[in-house]
């Protein structure tokens, strides 16, 4: 999974987050990943009828989201 960057996150923060996500390929695993995790999927917005934004919960302030296709 590539992870962009676009809050400015600490690289030592953002180095441990891309190896925590890098298994993740389906939106499944992200889903069963928000479960192990204690995250919250906030919103999923549909863009087409094949993909769909995933917006997750990072902590207090800060989200991830997650284009699946």
């Amino acid at each position: 999974m590539q992870v962009t960057d676009r809050a400015g996150v600490p690289p030592d923060e953002l180095a441990a987050l891309a190896t925590e996500l890098a298994v993740l390929t389906t939106l499944q695993d992200v889903v069963r990943w928000t479960f192990g995790t204690h995250r919250e999927i906030l919103d999923v917005v549909i863009q087409d009828e094949f993909t769909h934004d995933v917006v997750v919960t990072w902590g207090t302030s800060r989200y991830l989201v997650f284009d699946t296709t």
